[in-house]
């Protein structure tokens, strides 16, 4: 919120300088942005009245005037604005005047005709200004005072980054009596004066929404002259607060919502057809709206509208059809209280806001109503005439006030100071709070400008902002604090990274937003979970995979020219459970793409395959029992694609991106993939004490031929159901399909290495366990081969 540091000083004047107020601001919570001046430096101008303007002889574009700059005597100054006329009032630079950019005005001539200083536009001062020529000030401004005093150009804009929770800050009222509470300084609110009612004109209402709208009050007002000016003071205090002046009726509602918190809308009456309705928009309805934009309106929009349509987005944008012109003679106004969840994403979801949303969205004061349309009405009859009728209100349902205590010990164990009773009970009416005494402390209502107060620590909160945080002093905790060590079965994150990284894979972080394509194409994913305010589309599902974040970073190194790819990112995915509610595990995934090493001389390129990656993970589980079962995936080649299963359960996947997603992804070469349960990853065993034999170990290789579709593992299980003490090692070391062996068989040699802890082994032990092998590969189809 940006405002004007003059117009809060005729609320609560704190007699601060600018960077002391903003330190003061800064340190209560409400940050301040920027604090910039009204207008850049200068000096030596002047008001000045215009008494006659002649044609220059030698310029048809410049005018001689006689200036009345207070000097006592008139001064002859040649100009060249278009509207230059006897009469006006504007700024006059007079010589030694000191313009901005260190612009010097002295005497000098024109044409050959003499100059004794200028008159200037409000560009020529830095000031925001519309009209192409001079700046033409109001009638009774005073001849000769300086324009810095008369324009009050030293005031200070400041812009403060208010929190979500303190709507009440977002209006003067609302600062006024925040800095009179840190600072102790006199409140003086605007005095809201009630309209006499000279019209029995007025305009029915109707809540259909009570949930969303809480309070929605209406006021006719007849004979409005739209064309008024709108007052200078109002003008140059929305200037100053950031909001363009449009016209006399517009600018009162905003100068309302600025002084007081409460947006405010303004229809013409005679547009109107019956009721004025809050109800929810029908779907597919459309608006044409007051920024040129024209909506179709979902049904979870508020909107008010009478009898035949929309006519306004509520606490939104208003609409084209009803609003106020220069041709309006009747107006109705509206000012009303929704709930800030019916207000919240509408910007979002519409592509627009306004500072109406702002407010609402954070919720406004329920109580400020009236108050508001009491001070437009005044306001509007003032600058536009007319005459007012009854003020006519419908209620819905409001929020209910919280009563929340606050115990003075709890206030020291918190803070770590001793605050006494009556300094906080001084403090929380300062805020507004107006705190009741108790047994053990004091308790309050919360008000409705207050709505974020709900718990003792809210209490709490304000008691330290407004004593101060620099007043509580540092207090420095005694004693080392050690870190915990992970049990011994325990990898640490670190670790894992360490080791990725060592085997060649650099580590990626990707969104867990993603693109809900991506869930279809990479999980079979068709009911995703979904965000209710998606970023934007690409962004609108939690991912449940990690592989399409990995394949969109991959098309970024492909686009910038990097052909070999190792990445891997841990990172949490997130399910459904059986019974819809939200699971989320933490994964390792990882991508490889082009040569299996780095280009060099001493190797040959090939293309990285799945027994690398498989290499590359088998790594990784080094201590683990893991075995790797085909199976199909979504995502994957269907012939290249496996399970990974540790302790009798699946940990992840591994395989060959499906072609599909090769063609659909733009990728020249398969990309290999794989995801591990982070827990299985971070799982090692316990080192346990194993002595070294002292004994020689045996080796024995054995052939088995077995039927082509028998795979290593079912072999190497088989195996290992031996139970026998002297077994060190079994370990396939070759695999022959062709001559000498029937048509669908395979061999496989298997190393398979024998020692003994208390003696050197005998042949006639060794034959023992290798005869025990023999029938135990019989058990899975093989044969020893002859």
């Amino acid at each position: 919120m940006q405002f004007s540091y003059s117009w809060l000083k005729t609320q609560a004047n704190p007699n601060l300088s600018a960077d002391e107020f903003t330190h003061l601001l800064t340190m209560s919570g409400l940050e301040v942005e920027e604090a910039d001046s009204a207008a850049p430096a200068f000096s030596g101008v002047v008001v000045a009245e215009v008494k006659s303007v002649e044609k220059h002889p030698d310029a048809d574009r410049l005018n001689i005037t006689q200036v009345d700059a207070g000097t006592g005597e008139l001064i002859q100054i040649v100009c060249g604005a278009p509207n230059v006329r006897a009469g006006i009032k504007v700024p006059c630079a007079l010589p030694g005047a000191v313009l901005p950019g260190n612009f010097k005005i002295k005497p000098t001539k024109m044409r050959g005709q003499v100059s004794n200083g200028m008159l200037c536009s409000a560009k020529e001062l830095g000031l925001p200004e519309d009209v192409d020529g001079l700046l033409v000030l109001p009638e009774d401004a005073p001849v000769g005072q300086n324009i810095r005093e008369y324009l009050d150009l030293d005031d200070t804009l400041f812009t403060l980054k208010i929190t979500p929770n303190r709507t009440d800050c977002l209006s003067i009222k609302g600062l006024a009596r925040e800095v009179a509470a840190l600072t102790q300084c006199e409140n003086r609110p605007a005095a809201i004066q009630t309209a006499a009612v000279e019209s029995k004109k007025t305009q029915p209402v109707r809540i259909d929404a009570p949930e969303d709208c809480g309070r929605f009050l209406s006021r006719v007002i007849e004979g409005v002259n739209a064309q008024a000016p709108t007052p200078a003071w109002i003008k140059q205090r929305l200037i100053r607060s950031g909001v363009r002046s449009i016209s006399a009726l517009v600018d009162i509602g905003n100068y309302v919502m600025l002084e007081l918190g409460q947006p405010m809308h303004v229809f013409d009456a005679d547009k109107l057809s019956g009721s004025l309705i809050v109800r929810r928009a029908k779907e597919g309805e459309t608006l044409a709206c007051l920024n040129d934009k024209t909506v179709t309106l979902a049904d979870n929009t508020l909107v008010v509208a009478d009898e035949r349509q929309a006519l306004s987005m509520a606490g939104l944008m208003g609409g084209e059809y009803s609003a106020v012109t220069d041709d309006t003679q009747n107006i109705v106004l509206e000012s009303a209280w929704f709930a800030p969840a019916a207000i919240a994403g509408k910007s979002r979801q519409y592509g627009f806001g306004s500072d109406s949303s702002f407010r609402f969205e954070r919720g406004v004061d329920f109580e400020l109503q009236r108050d508001a349309i009491e001070r437009v009405s005044e306001l509007v009859l003032a600058v536009c005439g007319g005459q007012a009728g009854e003020i006519v209100e419908a209620v819905g349902n409001l929020p209910e006030r919280n009563k929340v205590s606050v115990r003075t010990q709890r206030v020291e164990k918190l803070l770590g100071v001793a605050i006494d009773e009556a300094r906080i009970q001084t403090i929380l009416a300062a805020l507004g709070l107006q705190p009741q005494k108790i047994s053990d402390g004091l308790q309050v209502t919360s008000p409705s400008f207050r709505f974020d107060i709900e718990i003792e620590a809210d209490l709490i909160e304000e008691i330290a902002r407004v004593y101060g945080y620099e007043n509580i002093p540092d207090d420095y905790t005694d004693g080392c604090l050690s870190m915990m060590a992970l049990p011994e079965n325990r990898r640490s994150r670190f670790a894992v990274y360490n080791h990725m990284a060592a085997r060649g894979y650099q580590e990626v972080v990707s969104y867990a937003f993603v693109n809900e394509q991506w869930e279809h194409d990479f999980a079979n994913n068709d009911n995703p979970i979904r965000l209710q305010n998606p970023l934007a589309v690409q962004y609108s599902v939690m991912r449940s995979t990690l592989i399409g974040g990995l394949v969109e970073i991959l098309q970024n190194n492909l686009n910038r020219k990097q052909n070999r790819v190792r990445l891997f990112e841990i990172a949490r995915v997130f399910n459904k459970d059986s019974d819809g509610r939200f699971v989320q595990k933490e994964r390792l995934g990882g991508l490889v793409y082009g040569s299996a090493l780095p280009e060099q001389w001493g190797e040959k390129t090939r293309a990285a395959d799945f027994y690398d990656v498989k290499g590359d993970l088998e790594d990784i589980l080094a201590g683990r029992e893991v075995s790797f079962v085909k199976a199909e995936h979504p995502a994957l080649h269907p012939g290249r694609t496996a399970e990974i299963i540790a302790d009798g359960r699946v940990i992840g996947f591994i395989g060959e991106l499906h072609p599909q997603w090769l063609q659909k992804y733009d990728l020249p070469q398969a990309a290999l993939v794989f995801e591990v349960d982070m827990d299985a990853v971070s799982a090692r065993e316990k080192t346990v004490y194993s002595p070294v034999s002292k004994f020689q170990p045996v080796r024995r290789d054995l052939a088995f031929v077995m039927p082509e579709q028998t795979t290593h593992d079912e072999l190497i299980h088989a195996l290992k159901t031996v139970k026998t003490s002297l077994l060190r090692d079994i370990t396939v070391f070759d695999v022959y399909r062709g001559t000498g062996l029937p048509e669908g068989m395979k061999s496989m040699a298997v190393k398979v290495i024998l020692q003994d802890m208390e003696a050197t082994l005998t042949d006639e032990a060794v034959e023992q366990v290798v005869e025990k092998l023999v029938k135990a590969a019989e058990s899975a189809g093989a044969q020893l081969r002859q």
